[in-house]
């Protein structure tokens, strides 16, 4: 296989999941029957541009089908930091009512409902049909339709995007190359490209291994989308640090032309990387044995408080989670079950592992003795929402990065 960015041969393994089925195919009550579809999740890593990428087994179209289940708007955290992002925007970019925003990726409308209900003009991009009904409910325009330079060329046809948002989406594509060219197409002269996205270091740092799925097929560092974005003709201007997913980068591009002063905070986030060691090959190969470890000690956990009479159930479908529970081969005889409030996910049952999803009221009814978040990127908000656990003595856990109890 070759880098997907620059061609490069790609020789060294990052972290070998084994086989498992795509991480939001959630399945329903009557295709338990049914046989799933397993795929290699395999990472590797170029040494040319250190661009961290799956194996190619599982299209895109595939992924990001009619029935995707992730919805933005059920987590509180992500709609705040949505409604706090669009109030910077339109202050750093001085949007009014004639500018144009164009976020791809827009899922439910969790963002630009709040450009709408400010009167700016916006249009999302949206490839899956559950989401983008749910964003057109809101007022939102939506283009049904997978983000290239092909629908790039159209969109901008009917006019230049002043802002082009893409939060958490860099790292959905497949042809990374072909995205970047279609962000600078529909791009205005004088606009900017903002994007976010799990950073690398924090993923190696933490050791954050449950964030790799078919579903992400990058893992991006600053140094690395610097230079992609160089190739299509984009630079890169500011970036910023947030707490977001364990710890991710906004991005801030524009034309190579155009007129915005770049930021010591690139400089700062490259040094940083440069010092972690994102350029050299050390911290890439010693990754498999520390996610082995975390999966090692979850299991360990598990099986323990199974031995021991403990209850255990788990709070968020997340699609980490699901990465976490089929890499350690977890299935309802040490988990009963899921909570989650999207409706989406409820009544069904998670790819792999089978355990089925309920509402979260399951946990006041059944008191189990341990609740395992699976999204610990979200777990401040979960153990707020669900602190009667604590009212009849129940405890809360977290496996990465390491196994807590608390």
């Amino acid at each position: 296989m070759n880098c997907r960015h620059c061609g490069a041969r790609l020789q060294h393994t990052f972290l070998d999941l084994g086989c498992s089925p795509l991480s939001n195919a959630y399945i329903e009550r009557e295709a338990l029957d049914t046989p799933e579809t397993y795929y290699p999740l395999r990472v590797l890593v170029c040494t040319r541009c250190w661009l961290v990428q799956t194996q190619d087994f599982a299209r895109a179209d595939e992924i990001f089908d009619a029935q995707y289940a992730y919805f933005s708007s059920v987590s509180q955290t992500w709609l705040d930091h949505a409604e706090r992002y669009c109030s910077m925007a339109q202050r750093r970019f001085d949007l009014h009512r004639q500018s144009f925003v164009v976020e791809i990726g827009c899922n439910d409308g969790y963002l630009l409902r709040n450009f709408i209900a400010v009167g700016i003009r916006c249009l999302g991009v949206e490839p899956t049909a559950s989401t983008a009904t749910a964003a057109e409910r809101l007022g939102i325009p939506v283009r049904r339709d997978f983000f290239g330079s092909a629908l790039a060329e159209s969109l901008s046809a009917q006019g230049k995007a002043d802002l082009v948002i893409a939060n958490n989406v860099f790292a959905h594509v497949p042809d990374i190359n072909d995205f970047a060219r279609g962000l600078r197409t529909l791009l205005a002269p004088a606009g900017s490209v903002t994007l976010e996205f799990p950073h690398l270091l924090r993923l190696i740092e933490q050791c954050q291994f449950d964030t790799i799925y078919h579903e992400h097929f990058s893992y991006l560092s600053l140094s690395t989308v610097a230079e992609i974005f160089e190739t299509a003709g984009l630079r890169v201007y500011d970036a910023e640090q947030l707490s977001t997913h364990g710890g991710s980068l906004r991005v801030y591009g524009c034309h190579t032309s155009a007129p915005f002063e770049r930021s010591s905070n690139v400089d700062r986030v490259m040094r940083e990387e440069q010092q972690f060691g994102l350029g050299e090959l050390a911290p890439y190969t010693a990754f498999q044995s520390r996610a082995d470890r975390i999966k090692d000690d979850l299991l360990a956990f598990l099986i323990d408080a199974k031995r021991e009479g403990r209850r255990v159930a788990a709070y968020g479908a997340a699609a980490k989670g699901n990465t976490l529970l089929n890499y350690a081969g977890v299935k309802r005889d040490l988990i009963s079950y899921v909570c989650d409030a999207a409706p989406s996910k409820q009544d069904k049952f998670l790819p792999g592992s089978r355990i089925p999803v309920v509402a979260p009221q399951r946990l006041a009814e059944d008191r189990p003795d341990v609740v395992l978040v699976l999204p610990w990127n979200l777990v401040d908000e979960i153990c707020m929402q669900q602190r009667q656990v604590r009212d009849w003595g129940g405890r809360f856990a977290v496996a990465i990065p390491q196994m807590r109890v608390f």
